[in-house]
């Protein structure tokens, strides 16, 4: 069984796996459309998180691990508890940089689930993002680690880039606390 990362998946898979490959999801692109009360906020105070967005001719690079098949059912209780905040599980092809592909299992937050609060203007998403914290940590914390893993994989996402570049203008332009005295 192959189960696709895309988001904190990638850093931290916290499963059992055998291997581990970069791959690509077509129709498919990341975006900081999904609500978190569980791991990067609180409930009245939700972070935002990843979830995919159908897109055609879009595409989505990601961590695909391989997991024993002796493991499979114990990974995927796992991750339904672990994602248990909207998000559900859907077949994908993954494709491989070698030109091979493998069907996979992807968690994906729709726009019907409660925690889901779709598209903003990248200015709030920064804001948003800077001032969440949850039992996971930050969300700051959380946008820097997917930013960090996805330029170690040498992976390019302008939606993550712009706002991880939003949130750095945000803490460069807010008044220390001398300027307020």
């Amino acid at each position: 069984m192959w189960i696709f990362g895309y988001g904190s998946l990638i850093w931290n898979p916290n499963f059992s796996y055998h291997a581990h490959r970069l791959a690509r999801i077509d129709n498919w692109v990341r975006r900081f459309w999904q609500g978190s009360i569980d791991h990067r906020g609180v409930p009245g105070h939700p972070g935002r998180v990843v979830t995919l967005v159908s897109e055609p001719l879009g595409n989505c690079w990601g961590v695909a691990f391989n997991c024993e098949k002796s493991d499979n059912q114990q990974v995927i209780e796992d991750l339904d508890l672990r994602e248990k905040g909207g998000y559900h599980r859907q077949s994908v092809t993954l494709n491989f940089n070698d030109g091979s592909t493998a069907q996979g299992v992807v968690y994906v937050a729709d726009p019907d689930n409660p925690d889901y609060l779709g598209p903003a203007d990248e200015i709030d998403i920064a804001r948003q993002i800077l001032s969440s914290e949850g039992p996971s940590g930050s969300n700051r914390e959380y946008l820097s680690n997917l930013a960090c893993a996805l330029r170690t994989l040498d992976v390019s996402d302008s939606h993550v880039f712009l706002i991880e570049s939003k949130v750095q203008t945000l803490i460069a332009t807010r008044p220390s606390a001398s300027d307020l005295l």
